[in-house]
């Protein structure tokens, strides 16, 4: 579904995994440092189960002016069928305004695997066992 005014979701080339989604914003919305708002798409969509969609930020506004999605990556299930919504976040000391129609997020779709979980005794051993963080050296 797509309200009024809404752009659909594009992909920027044809070698691109996700499509750009767009702020679906009559007036402009400032993000001060530190602060987080809730980005309207002005779309819905529908999946067959066994899929998801994943929003990921934009490098350049994270890289370029530290606008990041609030929740990491948002994740729309199968059966969500509400607008999509995209929360961002201004980790810059400088403020942001988003403009109507600008690419905020991206959306990946992709299949889910839902694995088989049981408690175990015993993991099977590997070469790195349990290192942990930076285990693997820095090359």
């Amino acid at each position: 579904m797509v309200q009024n005014g809404a752009i659909l979701p594009t992909r920027a080339t044809a070698g691109s995994a996700g499509a750009d989604l767009y702020a679906c914003i009559k007036n402009k919305i400032t993000i001060n440092p530190g602060d987080l708002k809730i980005i309207p798409t002005g779309i819905a969509i529908e999946m067959d189960k066994g899929f998801v969609a994943y929003l990921f930020a934009r490098s350049g506004l994270g890289v370029k002016y530290g606008i990041c999605l609030s929740n990491g990556v948002g994740v729309i299930d199968s059966d969500y069928r509400g607008e999509i919504c995209v929360g961002l976040c201004n980790v810059s000391d400088t403020p942001y305004t988003v403009e109507p129609n600008e690419r905020i997020a991206q959306m990946v779709i992709s299949p889910v695997v839902v694995p088989e979980v049981k408690i175990v005794s015993e993991l099977q051993k590997t070469d790195r066992g349990e290192g942990g963080f930076g285990s693997t050296g820095k090359k």
